[in-house]
């Protein structure tokens, strides 16, 4: 109730109701909703989120279509060729389509024209990274000697930088062959790297996901067809099997799933060395949440297992592990690894003995400071888990004597997957940009 007040007179209430009408320009000037109002704000969302998802398409398109003008790697060339009007054509379609249908059509045609045609396209050419060789070679190997390591490497080819249990993933060829098309896609192990990356992403999303009828399909496949998978996955992919395992894995302990997650362990640890920071990580997730009979069960399940799939190899081939597995990526061989991004480890190991030893210098310095950052504060969820496992790749990748720029892609998914499918936090504005991003 509004009052007015004379001089000299008592106050009067006045209602608001019968209030003089505004006089002059302000009563032709309606009230005006400001940019706070709920409702205009849910009017807004969906075209930014349209415009944000269309300027993603475009900058991978462009991503695409820088490999055939900077590259000169075949592999890439071809897929930035066929990958950049993939990305183009999603954008059209994103704009073009009614918002209904518009997100599903762009990401199909994002992963059929960034993904599976340019990945089938090379398997029946034959045609993939020298990786993908090398697990195939190792499954015959392990099929004929016992061994997937060759005994006296004297090329860059040679060489085996996996732990044991990377030759499954070449298995398929080995008993298949190539002898007709159908067997020449199934056994690749392009194929198998894929199959099991995304089974592992699904399966955390189902574990983390509050509300189980959300649909993982659309945010998959955006994150499948991103030029961050996709490229690895087209080309070669052997370490993203590596990170949808840690994934699962994170995710499993946050549950509080010890022994499984223990067994997942025991496949990342014995894929790749890099996957063992993984470890800790989990036995301190479920200290911190469910208490050390949990913790204590994944781990010595996870060493359990890992010793008992590479200690037959230490105990016979020690010396072979040693210099095909730790120290040809490290470059401390006479046949320098393949692997060389200018990243800060790299550029100072190109500086001779010195530099080299500043780099791994730094590497056991960075790897010290991330430890005590995850002891200090033991991570309580699966994305904190993720995150702590994030910043310490990143940290190797970065600061190692070898190393390539596709690497990146394996803490830039710890980040990115375990935020989308636990769904949006308080303040946690990271997951509201990746959710605006999916297409």
């Amino acid at each position: 109730m509004a009052t007015t007040r004379t001089p000299g007179a008592p106050e009067q209430a006045v209602c608001p109701l019968h209030e003089a009408p505004r006089s002059g320009v302000a009563a032709r000037i309606p009230e005006q909703r400001t940019s706070t109002d709920p409702a205009s704000r849910a009017r807004l969302r969906p075209a930014r989120r349209r415009t944000v998802q269309v300027l993603g398409c475009a900058v991978a398109a462009g991503w695409a279509l820088a490999f055939p003008l900077v590259s000169d790697l075949p592999n890439q060339i071809f897929w930035g060729t066929v990958a950049a009007p993939a990305y183009g054509l999603a954008a059209v379609l994103r704009l073009a389509l009614p918002r209904r249908y518009a997100a599903r059509a762009a990401a199909g045609a994002a992963v059929l024209g960034a993904v599976l045609l340019p990945l089938v396209l090379l398997v029946l050419q034959g045609r993939h990274q020298s990786e993908v060789m090398v697990v195939e070679r190792s499954a015959v190997l392990l099929l004929h000697t016992g061994s997937p390591y060759l005994p006296d490497p004297a090329r860059v080819t040679d060489y085996d930088p996996y732990l044991p249990t990377m030759a499954l993933f070449g298995l398929p060829r080995a008993l298949l062959g190539s002898g007709n098309p159908v067997t020449t896609v199934l056994g690749d192990a392009r194929i198998w790297f894929a199959v099991t990356f995304l089974a592992c992403l699904l399966a955390c999303w189902r574990l983390l996901r509050p509300q189980p009828a959300a649909s993982p399909l659309l945010p998959l496949a955006t994150l499948t067809a991103s030029p961050l998978i996709a490229l690895a996955l087209v080309v070669g992919g052997v370490d993203l099997p590596l990170i949808g395992v840690c994934c699962l894995a994170l995710a499993l302990a946050a549950k509080g799933r010890a022994v499984p997650a223990g067994l997942v362990l025991v496949l990342a640890c014995t894929l790749k060395w890099t996957a063992w920071p993984a470890l800790p990580v989990a036995a301190l997730l479920l200290w911190r949440l469910y208490g050390r009979r949990p913790a204590a069960r994944a781990t010595l399940t996870a060493v359990a297992g890992g010793l008992a799939l590479v200690l037959p190899y230490l105990l016979t081939q020690g010396q072979v592990l040693r210099e095909q597995v730790v120290r040809f990526p490290l470059g401390l061989t006479a046949v320098h690894t393949p692997a060389g991004s200018p990243l800060p480890g790299k550029v100072l190991a190109g500086f001779g003995p010195t530099g080299h030893t500043i780099s791994l210098t730094l590497l056991c310095l960075g790897g010290l400071g991330v430890t005590l950052w995850l002891l200090a504060y033991p991570p309580t969820s699966a994305v904190a888990a993720c995150d702590v496992l994030a910043v310490g790749l990143t940290v190797a990748f970065t600061l190692a004597p070898a190393g390539r720029f596709g690497y990146l892609a394996l803490p830039a998914v710890l980040v990115i997957w375990p935020r989308l499918a636990a769904g949006p936090r308080p303040r946690d504005r990271l997951t509201t940009i990746l959710t605006g991003v999916q297409l």
